[in-house]
This record gives structure tokens, C-alpha cells and sequence, in this order.
């Protein structure tokens, strides 16, 4: 309700307003009424942090509302419930609402309308009947900004086409983009700030969304974000960007146009890394169910790009499934594949390519059969054993080791599985699993985590296993064979080789290794804290903490 309309609402008059009938006085309480719970719809917040708050004290930032017509409500025990209301940016912080309202089903609902953009708002309520008036509730709070945010962007990395600048990187490398925003404060108002930006690169942005929301990044307290991204395609790319303010209002969408050049350089090939860039890389869900690439090599916990959920193997997120990574069968590498096998179907593993340095959209994952036939070291058939599973359901762990020594073309990596305590091997043909070894069926590796760190510098391979009971970390060589398997002799007794202490599950729930990630030609460990931590090591010494995980 604006000004001008507060002479009379409700039938309050301006002579009553003068008299000061605003004031609820306490001896004028009417007993067994009561009126609570006073609330602002929609929620005052902030879009940044997703905090909502009606600030019904002294002390609270009062949050943000995008709209001029909120509607304030309270539960209520009386018939009738008076509102009032005040405009706390004009010099005398008028009063611009004094109105009575019939309670219904046991709430009270006031409409407003043309409250200003910039301003900020009090109210209270109290119950009212033909006897007096009852004790108010506490005085709540909210601000108004009813201005769309703008923004620019702009890139060293990669200058906006016509700039008649190079660009300073090539298609596969990550640059860096500016994000400006700006929310402008208007005359005698303040602005709720810029809160964060949604993004897409050669696509169209979504609707309906948040600061939570995949593909998008908070802004800083300049308004300003710096997003990194890598432009897989050479040419001409079209960055689209949309701010979003603190009280939910979303600008219009900017476009940024910019050339990737192509990259004739020799690529790294690093078995363990997914987009390209010759750094393995940790692949670990969000709390919304994409998955993060992490290179391992990263002075943080944030990622250099996501896989949404909905390229998951039943669209519902990567949170539960088992990813994993080390090697390729595609000819576009270098450029670890997925091997997936989702908590819904265990019974199936399926193979992502990569083609696009770490983009797996635009594509349908192919399924990798276990074998049923079995060989020994020598690579000669024989029978499985008794309790061998006929599908992957039966793998209580998976993990991958490397490609096959000698292969003549990249292969799916050589797989590891505890099956029933026992350790079986899996080797490939083409782009599936034609034949599994019994590597240890003597030990009991039920109670083992397998990590497999892939290769030192001088390729030598090893297999690492955290005893869950103990937290004693385990160091087992495997060596090359000259038929292209893998000798794993070294893993008949999982007791043997302790290296290092101290790893617990209780200090690291979740244990890994992408392999070579500080580049000093030894692998490394990985872990994820009980409190969502990641921590990388050197070797398995020299833990980092590199934050907290989205």
C-alpha cells in the first residue's frame, strides 16, 4: 500500500492515526487471544546463501524481497488481527499501514502494494476485537529491490571476437572469464548486491533457478566472479551469462563471443586425467548430484568443470554410483573414459568415452559384459570358481589399474574386484571385458580397501589397500608381463608390505588415489574427511587440506 492510501485503510481514519492508536497498550490485552508467527510471503532472504528471514528483532540483517505487493500473515486465536506498517527509509519512518483484517481458519493475511524499490519496511500485528486490543508481536523487517541486475564479461584468456586481441589459450584449455555485475541503488534506497550468476557455454541458460544451481557461481563482495572454463571445441564460442541479484531478481542474459583457436601441441598422455589437461584428476559427486573434476594437482577443492547429473546412467545424479577411471579405449585420447556402475544397477557397468576433454554430453554410454570365461597368469582358460558372480553385482569393490602392457591400441583399463574376499583381474577386448584371473583367492581381502595409484616414473605398477580395522596402509608391486598381463603375485598375503599408518575410516571415510597429481613421478593418495574435506598427499605423506567439497 503506498503513502497516499494511509489516511484511511480499514477504516482507520487520519485523526486516528494522529491520536496515536497505533500503540498497542498492554493493559488492553484481551485475555485468550493471541497472534504469532509473523511471516512475510514471499520469504525476505538472501539469493546467495539461500537464507530466509522475517528479522523479527534488532539485531538480524533484514533479508530481500524482489516483489512491491508482499503478503504478511500471522496465526492468529482472535477474530480480527490489526497490521501495521512503516516505511523505515523516509526521514520520519512513516507509518503507511493501519488496517484491520478478519482472521480465517486461524490466520491473518495482509496484502500490500507499491511498496518503493530501495526501501525498507517494519511491521507488527496484534489481535483486535470490540473490547481493546492485544499484545503485538515483535517488530519484523524486510527491504525492497525491485531492480534487475546488468553484468559484462570479459576474458584475457580468451578476448571477446573483434577486440582485435589474440587469444592467450587454445580450444581444451581452461581460461578465465570476468563476471562485472552491477545492481544499481535507486535515489534515496539502497540495492541488494549481486549474488551469483548462472552460465552456459554454446548452449541455452535454464530457468527456475538458484545460487545452488549446477552452472552457476557466486559472486564476490564487488560484485565480481572469476569462472573458469574450457572451451572444447575450436572456433567460435558463445558464452551466455545471467545475473542474479539478492532479492531474486534475474537480469537479462548476456552474450560474450569469443575464438578458440586450435592447439596442434603434442598432448600428455597421463593415464587418471579426464579433461585433457596432463593432471589426473579426482572425480568426486556434489551435494546436488553432479559430478566434480578435481584436477589432483588443485590448490583448492574447486572443480574445473562438472558432468551434470542428468548424464548419470539413471539420470538421477552420480551421487551413490561408483565412477571410475584410468585409461582409454576411445581414439580420442588422451583422456581417461568412464567406467560407471550405478547404486540402482549394480548388476551393470557402463563406459562413458571421452571425446571432448572431460564433456560427456551428447552421448550414450555403452554397456562392458563381465566374462564369464576365466584364464591364470598364463593367460590359459580354466574354470571359475564356484562363487564366481555372473554379473558385476557381485564385485563388492572395483577398481582400475592401468591399460594392458604391450596393447597394441588403448585399451579399457585392467579392472581389480574383491569378490567373496577373493581378488579377481579383468582384461579387455575391443571395448568390453572378455576374460577374469584369479589374482588371491588364498587371503581374506573382505576387509580391504583397494586403491590403485597406476604407475611410478619408471612405469612400475602398484596396488595399495587400506586395512579398514587398523587404518595401515598396504604397498604391493605388480610387475609386467611380457603376454600383456599383469603379475600379481605380490597380493597373495593383503597383510603384507605395511608402508605407512594413521588411516583410519574414521579420520578418512573415503580413500583414493588418481595417481601422480603433484608431479614429482610418484603417485599420491586422495582422501575425503568425515566432514567433506578433501585432502591430497604427497605419496601418502604431507596431507593438504584443500577445503571443504560443494
Amino acid at each position: 500500500m503506498t503513502l497516499r492510501h494511509a489516511r484511511r485503510l480499514g477504516g482507520v481514519t487520519a485523526a486516528a492515526l494522529a491520536a496515536g492508536l497505533l500503540v498497542a497498550p498492554g493493559a488492553a490485552a484481551v485475555p485468550g487471544t493471541a497472534v504469532t508467527d509473523p511471516k512475510a510471503l514471499p520469504a525476505p532472504g538472501f539469493a546467495a546463501t539461500g537464507l530466509h528471514t522475517d528479522a523479527c528483532d534488532d539485531t538480524t540483517a533484514p533479508g530481500w524481497l524482489g516483489v512491491a505487493n508482499p503478503a504478511l500473515t500471522v496465526t492468529a486465536t482472535s477474530a480480527q488481527v490489526r497490521f501495521a506498517v512503516w516505511d523505515d527509509s523516509t526521514p520520519g519512518h512513516d507509518q503507511i499501514v493501519d488496517t484491520t483484517t478478519d482472521t480465517s481458519a486461524g490466520t491473518a493475511k495482509l496484502p500490500t502494494s507499491g511498496l518503493a524499490d530501495g526501501h525498507s519496511y517494519s511491521w507488527k500485528a496484534w489481535s483486535a476485537d470490540s473490547s481493546g486490543t492485544g499484545e503485538p508481536t515483535a517488530t519484523c523487517h524486510f527491504r525492497v529491490d525491485l531492480t534487475r541486475p546488468g553484468l559484462s564479461v570479459s576474458s584475457t584468456d580468451f578476448p571477446e571476437s573483434g577486440s582485435g586481441t589474440a587469444p592467450g589459450k587454445y580450444a581444451g584449455e581452461n581460461g578465465i572469464f570476468t563476471l562485472k555485475g552491477t545492481d544499481a541503488a535507486p535515489a534515496g534506497g539502497a540495492a541488494s548486491g549481486v549474488a551469483c550468476y548462472q552460465y552456459v557455454l554454446n548452449g541455452t541458460l535454464g530457468v527456475g533457478w538458484d545460487c545452488a544451481s549446477a552452472h552457476t557461481v557466486k559472486a564476490g563482495a564487488d560484485g565480481s566472479a572469476a569462472l573458469t572454463l574450457k572451451p572444447k571445441d575450436w572456433g567460435t564460442n558463445v558464452l551466455t551469462v545471467q545475473a542474479m541479484d539478492n532479492a531474486g531478481n534475474v537480469g537479462q542474459p548476456t552474450t560474450y563471443t569469443f575464438y578458440a583457436p586450435w592447439d596442434s601441441r603434442p598432448k600428455p598422455a597421463a593415464p587418471g586425467d579426464v579433461n585433457g589437461d596432463g593432471v589426473p584428476d579426482i572425480l568426486l559427486p556434489d551435494a546436488q548430484g553432479n559430478l566434480q573434476i578435481i584436477s589432483a594437482g588443485a590448490t583448492d577443492a574447486t572443480p574445473s568443470s562438472t558432468i551434470p547429473g542428468a548424464l548419470a546412467p539413471l539420470r538421477a545424479g552420480w551421487k551413490d554410483d561408483l565412477v571410475l577411471h584410468r585409461g582409454w579405449a576411445n581414439t580420442h585420447g588422451p583422456g581417461d573414459d568412464l567406467l560407471v556402475r550405478p547404486k540402482g544397477n549394480p548388476q551393470f557397468l557402463y563406459v562413458y568415452a571421452n571425446g571432448h576433454q572431460g564433456d560427456f554430453s551428447g552421448q550414450n554410454p555403452t554397456l562392458a559384459g563381465k566374462p564369464s570365461q576365466c584364464i591364470d597368469s598364463a593367460g590359459e582358460s580354466i574354470t571359475c570358481p564356484g562363487d564366481y558372480a555372473a554379473d558385476w553385482s557381485g564385485a563388492d569393490q572395483l577398481v582400475p589399474v592401468g591399460g594392458r602392457f604391450g596393447a597394441a591400441r588403448p585399451s579399457l583399463p585392467v579392472l581389480v574386484s574383491v569378490e567373496h574376499g577373493k581378488l579377481y583381474a579383468y582384461v579387455d577386448s575391443s571395448r568390453s571385458y572378455v576374460a577374469a584371473q584369479p589374482i588371491a583367492t588364498t587371503g581374506d581381502w573382505s576387509g580391504y580397501d583397494l586403491i590403485a595409484p597406476g604407475a611410478d616414473a619408471a612405469g612400475n605398477l602398484i596396488l595399495w589397500a587400506r586395512d579398514r580395522a587398523t587404518g595401515d596402509l598396504h604397498a604391493y608391486p605388480v610387475s609386467k608381463k611380457s603376454n600383456g598381463l599383469l603379475d600379481f603375485s605380490a597380493l597373495a598375503d593383503p597383510k603384507a608390505n605395511v608402508v605407512a599408518t594413521g588411516f583410519t575410516t574414521a579420520a578418512y571415510p573415503t580413500l583414493g588415489s588418481s595417481g601422480d597429481g603433484d608431479g614429482d613421478g610418484t603417485p599420491d593418495l586422495w582422501a575425503v574427511t568425515a566432514d567433506r574435506h578433501l585432502v591430497t598427499f604427497s605419496g601418502w605423506s604431507a596431507p593438504k587440506d584443500l577445503g571443504a567439497l560443494r
